[in-house]
């Protein structure tokens, strides 16, 4: 049998999913709620096959890696592909999760009436058809599918090459639990072709698809970036940061860092700088640096001044402090990795935060509630926090229910892509006859009373 080249495929498939817009947008919420209900049970009760096809999976990335020497890539990359029982189990989790939430289609955000007696509202509507490319594990794909459904917006879902077979069990199963829920056919659509052409098609789809969402790492987002027309409603670039400021408590300050780097160092919002006020820095750094080298295997780079104040410490046999180079202090290092830099004051933080471009998440320990203030003011972020952990800057996190990622993009969406921001506005306005001013006068009327008409 002859395979349908990935073009016309994709084409086909993103038609498809496009003739489920209109009426996936006019589905009841409680039809809505029934379904994603319906795609927990199946996916828990279908556990075996999914894990079963994960195994196949897993068991192919570790033939393509056979002759890899270092263990630690070899772990990295099996991990990222392999599922198990429990997270199977959250996956359904998640599903009932964001069953239960509010509706966001429909919405009244604001209400007004004109002189004239019109009454204008904003409405909130689905998007349409978003295409999400993911180079996540399986067990990320149910969260984006899910919002996206209750939004009432159709997706169309192409994950990593690594993990196909387990999105061909998982796709198979959301969609036919979703559709005999009354869902329509194509709202819940997964590529099923592992070529990376597919995945570059589907950013091509400016005729069928509304938007895309991006999720995975720099080079994913780097590659939307550059292939694709269409609006990207989720980009998560950009440095997050932990400003220490001179008047901070040092126990509270050493616990946020940890916090904000250790829980999970490959995050978006894990911490990559943190920027320690002159004033504090030598009763704080070797107690920070000694808990992030030795409790937590974190590689600290530092200024030269914290490699005078905590680079000369050894602990453990672990690594020392290194010097960062001019390339570190603007990374994103989505890992276990820290840099570390000694300012004079608020103001050299702030221009240092800006100064490295778009800012993922900011956050500032302090006990003086007027430094606090300025720097929730002054700091561009998609989420600035005080006294708190940058990993709070997160849907479920922040009681928004979820996410498909977090933006630092400025336009239509900033922060964590939830519920609301999976929608957008449109104006109802409510009228009794209503007509704009000057009303236009037939051409006959003008000649009958022989009115000059503009040359």
């Amino acid at each position: 049998m002859v395979e349908v080249p990935v073009k016309i495929y994709m084409t086909n498939l993103a038609k498809k999913a496009r003739e489920a817009v209109r009426p996936l947008s006019l589905l009841a919420n409680m039809t809505k709620t029934l379904a994603l209900h319906a795609m927990a049970d199946r996916l828990e009760a279908e556990a075996e096959a999914v894990l079963a096809a994960n195994l196949e999976d897993v068991e192919a990335v570790g033939k393509k890696l056979e002759g890899e020497t270092n263990k630690d890539t070899v772990k990295e990359a099996v991990d990222r592909v392999r599922l198990t029982a429990e997270e199977v189990r959250e996956m359904a989790g998640r599903l009932r999760e964001v069953a239960e939430l509010p509706d966001p289609v429909g919405e009244i955000t604001k209400v007004w009436r004109r002189p004239n007696g019109m009454q204008v509202s904003r409405v909130r509507v689905p998007i349409g058809a978003i295409g999400i490319v993911s180079d996540l594990g399986p067990k990320h794909t149910t969260d984006a599918v899910a919002l996206c459904l209750k939004a009432g917006n159709v997706s169309v879902v192409r994950g990593g090459s690594e993990w196909t077979r387990s999105n061909q069990v998982i796709g198979t199963l959301l969609r036919e639990a979703a559709e005999s829920s009354g869902v329509p056919a194509g709202a819940v659509t997964f590529v099923e072709r592992s070529e990376k052409e597919a995945a570059l098609e589907l950013l091509r789809q400016n005729k069928y698809l509304d938007a895309i969402i991006p999720r995975g790492g720099a080079g994913l987002r780097k590659t939307v970036m550059e292939q694709t027309r269409l609006p990207i409603l989720c980009h998560d670039a950009g440095m997050s940061y932990v400003y220490i400021d001179g008047e901070a408590d040092l126990p509270l300050a050493q616990n946020i860092v940890v916090n904000s780097k250790a829980q999970e160092p490959s995050a978006s919002n894990s911490v990559d700088m943190v920027l320690v006020h002159q004033s504090i820095a030598r009763p704080l750094l070797g107690a920070l640096v000694r808990r992030l080298l030795d409790e937590f295997k974190v590689d600290v780079l530092g200024c030269p001044k914290t490699m005078a104040l905590a680079g000369s410490y050894s602990f453990s046999n672990y690594k020392n402090v290194k010097e960062a180079t001019e390339e570190d202090w603007g990374r994103q290092f989505l890992s276990p990795t820290l840099a570390i830099r000694v300012v004079k004051d608020m103001d050299e933080a702030v221009a240092l935060i800006g100064h490295y471009g778009p800012v993922h998440t900011a956050a500032i320990v302090t006990r003086e509630y007027a430094s606090a203030m300025r720097f929730t003011r002054e700091v561009d972020a998609s989420a600035v926090l005080v006294n708190a952990s940058t990993r709070f800057n997160d849907g479920s996190e922040l009681g928004l229910g979820g996410e498909v990622g977090t933006s630092t993009l400025r336009v239509h969406a900033r922060g964590p892509i939830s519920l609301e921001e999976l929608t957008c506005q449109k104006y109802v306005v409510l009228g009794t006859g209503q007509l704009r001013q000057p009303h236009p006068v037939p051409v006959a009327y003008e000649d009958a009373i022989m009115l000059k008409r503009p040359s």
